[in-house]
Formats: structure tokens, sequence, C-alpha cells
């Protein structure tokens, strides 16, 4: 594992992009902190750049980096949560701007999972995370089932993890500066 950190880590400082397993689904990912990486992912994707993407993260240090305000309700989502959660936060800072919403928010998950959280421990920075399709089509649910564009579009495919189903999607929850609670997807 850790040389497959290494290698990710490797292209994502160069301004590459990965496809790499996560505690959900497949990923793909980049530097959240650079625009002209981001951009790759949504010309991959064919993706708008108005429908934004999540950022995962490994800890409280790396949340506060990007968001001043946390509300408290947040921390107690995300102690409770029995499956992988990811808050959408108001006002996100040092992160690459095609990855906030028009509303000013982005998506953001705690990842746990050990490659995804080794790379974000290597990286110092929030890793994009986008599920491994190009927009409208049904989400991979493992390796096998991604298309041949993707493979050929991304700088480095993570070799892990390949024979294993992946779960579901992360549930999504969005929480606003005054505290109101939406949820998005179960």
């Amino acid at each position: 594992m850790n040389e497959e950190v290494h290698k990710a880590y490797e292209v994502i400082k160069e301004g590459g992009i990965i496809l790499y397993p996560t505690e959900t689904v497949w990923g793909i990912g980049c530097d959240a902190t650079n625009p002209d990486a981001v951009a790759k992912i949504y010309v991959l994707k064919r993706r708008e750049e108005s429908k934004s993407m999540i950022v995962l993260m490994n800890g409280e240090r790396m949340v506060y980096n990007v968001f001043k305000d946390i509300p408290e309700v947040a921390w107690q989502i995300l102690d409770l949560s029995e499956k992988p959660t990811t808050l959408i936060l108001d006002n996100p800072r040092n992160i690459a701007k095609n990855l906030i919403a028009p509303d000013n928010t982005l998506g953001m998950r705690i990842v746990k999972e050990p490659f995804c959280y080794k790379l974000l421990e290597r990286m110092k920075k929030p890793l994009v995370s986008t599920s491994a399709n190009i927009s409208g089509e049904p989400t991979p649910i493992n390796y096998k089932e991604i298309s041949p564009e993707i493979l050929k579009g991304v700088d480095y495919v993570v070799n892990l993890q390949q024979e294993k189903m992946t779960g579901k999607p992360s549930a999504i929850i969005k929480l606003t500066s005054d505290s109101q609670v939406k949820i998005i997807r179960k």
C-alpha cells in the first residue's frame, strides 16, 4: 500500500488525476487546491463546472483549514453516522475556486479508509473525490465496470482493491451556517 500511496502522490503533486478506491465507490481525484487538475476531471467526466465535486479530508485540522465556521451539529452528525457521510458546508476557502458550488458551498467527507487516509497525510491537502463515471452514466459498483474512457483519461490507476465490490455512495447532508439541515442523499 505504501508504494501505491507514493505513486499516487507523485502524480497528484505534478497536477495529475488518479483513479482510486474509497470506502464508498471508485473515485477520480486530484489536489483540491489545483484548479487546472480540477478542470481536467470536469473535462474527463463531461461534467458542468456548476455541478461541484466533493473533497476528502483526514481530520479536523484539514477541515478547519477549508471551513472557518463549522456548525456544532456537523461534528455531531459525523460522530453519529454509521456510514460514510458527506457534509456540504458554507464558505470554503484555501481550495480551487472551480470546486466551489455557485451557492458558495463545498461537500467534504472525512475518511478512515487506509489508502485515502495515508494519501491525505502525504498530500497535506484535501483530495477531490468524484465517482469514476462519465456524468449522467451509472456509478460503477466495482473496478471492472469502470469505462475504458475513464481508465485511459486518468494519469494513474491505483493498483489496490480492484476485485472488491464497492459500497454505496455516501449519504449527503447540507448544513448552513445558521444550522439548517437538509438531507440530499440518504
